[in-house]
């Protein structure tokens, strides 16, 4: 096959003088090249587009592939991981990942919890706040409480102060977070146990999980917030380790829950954390998961698992084809 991959390089966003955080979720030169060298092994031929902009120009010029392999995150607005997809769709060329229905909603913190919720699945209460009026909303939770951009991933806007102890922190936190452009917010019940994530390969019926893998830090760690900084630096701060079989099955279970609720396609992440009571709670899904194959959790937790990388990037493949397939 033709295979096109789309992506948004983040040493090109960097020269263009976005910041490091405002590029965390942009790809690195070396996972487009683990990428390549996969799908080169499995006989396929592959061609570099790049982002939204350089993907329209090739499209109207005439170019077409046999699929796309697609990481594009995006850049503005609450649909930006969806745009990607749906021009591709408009040009009736499949591609791997979710569909535009999915990126839109997923992106959005709250919607996508409002579903979770809605198909009984356990999440922290939660309401997403967009003025300082909106405060009253979580005025009868109990604190704890977290508090986080709704619509942003790899940690960015999590920080130090996120956990907030009393109304008076959850104020300065909001505040702070509405003068940096952070809006809207969403603010949750904060969980006291384990914190883990969760990876999954497949679509529908045929998906799978493929493990999971606990978050603990260090005690050279400031706080036990994984944050933006601890995102980036955590081979300083965090360790990943295995949870014990009594853990990881329950977390599995419920992430497989929610990835078909929610109709993820392909491979990803759900973010797990445990209640008081020891229940595993859904806390949010990264469908376009990170595919670094050294730093990333998909690949990390997958080969503490047992499955290297080779056997993701052709699951996800293979996923995506049977789409194909079902269209011819």
């Amino acid at each position: 096959m033709r295979i096109g991959l789309t992506y948004d390089l983040r040493s090109e966003y960097l020269k263009a003088g976005f910041t490091e955080e405002e590029t965390a979720e942009f790809d690195k030169e070396s996972t487009l090249e683990a990428i390549e060298r996969e799908l080169h092994f499995l006989g396929h031929s592959t061609e570099r587009i790049g982002h939204i902009l350089n993907l329209t120009q090739k499209l109207v010029s005439g170019k077409r592939w046999d699929l796309v392999f697609n990481i594009s995150e995006g850049l503005y607005g609450i649909g930006r991981e969806a745009q990607v997809p749906a021009i591709l769709d408009a040009y009736k060329i499949p591609y791997t990942f979710s569909d535009p229905l999915v990126l839109a909603l997923t992106l959005h913190k709250g919607m996508t919890k409002h579903v979770i919720r809605d198909c009984s699945i356990p999440t922290p209460d939660f309401a997403v706040l967009e003025t300082p009026d909106d405060l009253s909303l979580v005025a009868d939770f109990p604190y704890p409480l977290f508090v986080k951009p709704n619509a942003e991933g790899s940690g960015r806007g999590i920080s130090f102060n996120s956990k907030v102890n009393n109304p008076d922190e959850l104020k300065a936190s909001c505040l702070e977070r509405w003068s940096a452009g952070n809006l809207p917010l969403i603010v949750e019940t904060y969980l006291p146990g384990r914190e883990l994530t969760v990876g999954i390969l497949g679509t529908g019926s045929e998906s799978f999980c493929v493990g999971a893998m606990e978050v603990t830090f260090r005690s050279n760690a400031d706080d036990s917030i994984y944050s933006y900084d601890m995102k980036t630096n955590y081979e300083q701060y965090v360790d990943y380790s295995l949870p014990e079989p009594e853990i990881m099955s329950p977390c599995c279970e419920m992430a497989l829950r929610a990835w078909k609720a929610l109709g993820c396609r392909d491979g990803g992440r759900i973010d797990v954390r445990l209640d008081a009571a020891g229940i595993p709670n859904f806390i949010e899904v990264n469908p376009l998961a990170g595919l670094n194959d050294i730093t990333s959790d998909l690949p990390i937790l997958a080969r503490m698992n047992g499955y290297d990388y080779p056997f993701i990037i052709k699951t996800i493949l293979d996923s995506a084809k049977k789409r194909i397939a079902v269209k011819k």
